[in-house]
This record gives C-alpha cells, sequence and structure tokens, in this order.
C-alpha cells in the first residue's frame, strides 16, 4: 500500500514538474513574440538625408561627406524634435502670409521666410544678447533700420516693420557678398565679423569657411527646417487644416495722439486690453504718451458671429474718444 502511494506522489510530482517546464517555455515563447512585437512598434530610423538641396536658389555642396553630415543632423534633431517642429508648422501657417508679401515686395528670395522661424520659432522672444522678437534684432541695428525702440514703444515686436528691417538688411548684405548663402550667414554673426573671416581665412564662401559654432550650423538648420516643412509626410508629419494656426483677422485703427490709459482705450474699441497687446505687441507700457504725436496703425480684432462666422461691425470709429 505505501509502496503505490509513494509511486502516486513521485508519478504527481513529474507531471507537476513537466506541466511547469512546459509552461515556463510557451511563456518564455510569448513574451519573446510580444517584446519582438514591441520592438517593432518602437523602432526609430534616420530619415534620409535628400541628394539635392538649395538655399535660395543657391545649390548647397552637400556630396561633399562633412556637409551632408552637417545637413544630416539638422534634419534629424528637427525631425525626432517633435514638438518644436509640429508648433514650426502651424505657425508658419499662422505668420508666413505676414512675412512672404513684404519678402516678395522687397525682391527677396521667398527662403529667407524659413531666417525668422529659425532665429525665434516664429515668437517674440529676447535672447541674452538682447535681440528682440521674431527676426531677433538687436536694439541698435533696429533704430539704424528705422524701427522706433523707446520704453513705449518698441517696434521689433511689430511684424510687419521688422520683417521690413529684416528685408533692408538682408539687401544690403546681398550687395556686399553677393550670394544670398553669405547674406543669411551675415544676419547671424554680422556683416564685418563674416567679412573679417573671409580675409583671413583667403575664402569667398561660406561653405568653406570655418566659423563659429552657431553660425557653421546656421544655414543647414534653415535648410533643414524649409526641407521638412515642404515635405511633412515625408519626414512623419501629418497636420490636418484645423490643426493649424490661423491669421488674425482685424481691421486698422489710426492713433496719432496721447492715450493716458491704454485699458480704456481698449474698452472703446470694444475690446480688452489683452487683444490689444496680443494684436499689437510692440505698445510696450499700459500708455502711450507719444510726446513726437507720431502716427500709429492699431490693430483691432474682428469679432466674429458665432452663428454665421462672418465679421460684425463692432465699431463706430467716429464714436471713439481718446483717454
Amino acid at each position: 500500500m505505501r509502496k503505490k502511494i509513494s509511486q502516486s506522489f513521485i508519478l504527481l510530482t513529474l507531471i507537476i514538474f513537466l506541466s511547469s517546464f512546459i509552461f515556463s517555455i510557451i511563456e518564455s515563447d510569448d513574451s519573446k513574440n510580444n517584446i519582438l512585437e514591441l520592438n517593432q512598434n518602437l523602432s526609430i530610423t534616420p530619415p534620409s538625408t535628400p541628394v539635392d538641396i538649395s538655399f535660395c536658389d543657391e545649390i548647397m555642396p552637400i556630396k561633399q561627406k562633412n556637409l551632408k553630415e552637417r545637413l544630416d543632423r539638422e534634419i534629424l534633431i528637427n525631425t525626432y524634435w517633435h514638438s518644436q517642429t509640429i508648433l514650426f508648422i502651424k505657425k508658419a501657417n499662422k505668420y508666413f502670409s505676414v512675412i512672404e508679401p513684404i519678402l516678395k515686395r522687397k525682391g527677396l528670395p521667398n527662403d529667407l521666410k524659413y531666417l525668422a522661424l529659425a532665429e525665434s520659432g516664429l515668437s517674440n522672444i529676447i535672447s541674452p544678447s538682447g535681440a528682440t522678437g521674431f527676426w531677433q534684432i538687436m536694439k541698435a541695428t533696429g533704430k539704424e533700420r528705422g524701427l522706433e525702440i523707446n520704453s513705449e514703444v518698441d517696434e521689433r515686436y511689430h511684424l510687419e516693420k521688422s520683417t521690413n528691417a529684416a528685408s533692408n538688411y538682408l539687401l544690403e548684405a546681398y550687395e556686399r557678398f553677393n550670394s544670398w548663402t553669405l547674406a543669411a550667414a551675415s544676419y547671424n554673426m554680422g556683416m564685418s565679423g563674416l567679412e573679417k573671416q573671409m580675409e583671413q581665412q583667403k575664402v569667398n564662401n561660406y561653405y568653406d569657411l570655418l566659423l563659429n559654432t552657431e553660425t557653421a550650423r546656421y544655414i543647414f538648420r534653415i535648410a533643414a527646417i524649409k526641407e521638412i516643412l515642404e515635405n511633412q509626410k515625408k519626414y512623419g508629419f501629418y497636420l490636418k487644416e484645423h490643426d493649424l494656426y490661423k491669421p488674425e483677422k482685424y481691421i486698422e485703427v489710426k492713433l496719432d495722439s496721447s492715450v493716458s490709459n491704454l485699458a480704456n482705450y481698449s474698452l472703446e474699441l470694444e475690446i480688452n486690453y489683452k487683444d490689444l497687446k496680443e494684436l499689437n505687441p510692440w505698445l510696450r507700457k499700459p500708455y502711450l504718451k507719444n510726446i513726437n504725436k507720431n502716427s500709429y496703425i492699431i490693430k483691432v480684432p474682428k469679432k466674429m458671429n458665432l452663428i454665421t462666422n462672418r465679421p460684425v461691425n463692432i465699431l463706430n470709429l467716429d464714436s471713439i474718444k481718446i483717454k
């Protein structure tokens, strides 16, 4: 009897062991399959570097290995820095419609709009050195280019006027260097600084120059941003029309006197102070003394009828009282 019990116990133990072993093998195979499937879903592959690419219709010599690597770096960074590049695409739809006509009117290549995107991400930022606005213009440079810059008004924040000033700089740089690539590079490091490096290194081509890291990357970064925004799906960006930021709809009001309180002035325009400052960020104080009696154009947002989606006539301009 004991012998039979012992044999039964051994047999049961063997069955349990074999079952556990087989289950572990199956589980192991399932785990491997799950890991393989997960890895396939998370696979990351580098985008192909374009065979040919140009900037302002000037061919970039990327067949040279070191230059191809520099472009490849910028394409990789901007392809896989998803949040930044998506914001670039969204904002470009909103602001390029303002920048492009100014460049065209001035006779500048359309590609130079990407310079503003590379400079600031189309945001009114201030750099550690004090460069300000979409075009990152220094105070002295802005004044030289005809911008009003003081404690009350800073037209580096005025998109149309700052674009005009940047365009004038680039036109002058092109006349000096006879190359849009060199003109754009000089926007980053200054005309005199670039000219000095060209004289010292005995070359007249951006791609042959040894420059500081920022300027050495500058043209490649702009070209990479252009390449991605003009070939979005190729680089994995699928944005729909409703994802894009839309240009502001506004009417214009002439202001040629002082305003003691811009919040009260906003109410006279049937908007609020926030609306006024968002459309006119060049107004830097909550008042405008305007001691020189300058004439300004104030943008006032159009209110839309939520049912018909048509502009509502909100202003009787003759009734506005300047306070």
